[in-house]
């Protein structure tokens, strides 16, 4: 990676992934995409990024939508080493998105840690849009840079790509 490169360890189908990469694309930057459930890092790949992250391995799995449970990996059983075997064999295991830059590495949840390491400024202002599941339908919400509400929509379950969000 050279040092103006800039990587997106990503999942299209993840909303959290999809705002990170805008905010990175808002601030001048077409990045490194790196879709890791076509493309999984690897196991050296993996530790290098989890070492970056500065994290305990635990830190970087995700439970939502993924064999986290049924693994039983909240078992504290479970070295460090067994844990990156499986994150190897089930790359969903990885939380996402990654961003590693020439200013660090970060597990950016919410999307907008992803700022403390882009070298350049938003180049506009960003909204971001949140889905929310709730018990009549499914429905958008439009938030500011600071995640104050600035507008929404109504039902949108019936749009096209409800599909994969609904998926986690």
């Amino acid at each position: 990676m050279s040092d103006a490169t800039i990587t997106i360890f990503h999942n299209p189908a993840c909303g959290t992934s999809r705002n990170t990469l805008a905010l990175i694309r808002n601030s001048g930057v077409e990045p490194v995409v790196i879709e890791y459930l076509k493309a999984p890092p690897g196991r050296a790949k993996l530790v290098d990024l989890i070492a970056a992250l500065g994290v305990p391995v635990r830190d970087v799995l995700r439970q939502m939508g993924t064999p986290y449970d049924e693994l039983k990996l909240d078992d504290p059983k479970w070295t460090d080493d067994q844990l990156l075997d499986f994150m190897v064999a089930h790359p969903i295991l990885m939380n996402r998105p990654i961003v590693v830059t020439p200013l660090g590495t970060r597990l950016c949840r919410p999307s907008e840690a992803v700022l403390d390491i882009l070298p350049s400024p938003q180049l506009a202002p960003f909204a971001k849009c949140v889905f929310r599941k709730s018990v009549t339908g499914v429905f958008g919400i439009v938030t500011d840079d600071f995640g104050n509400a600035t507008g929404h929509f109504g039902d949108v379950t019936d749009w096209p790509f409800i599909g994969f969000l609904s998926r986690g």
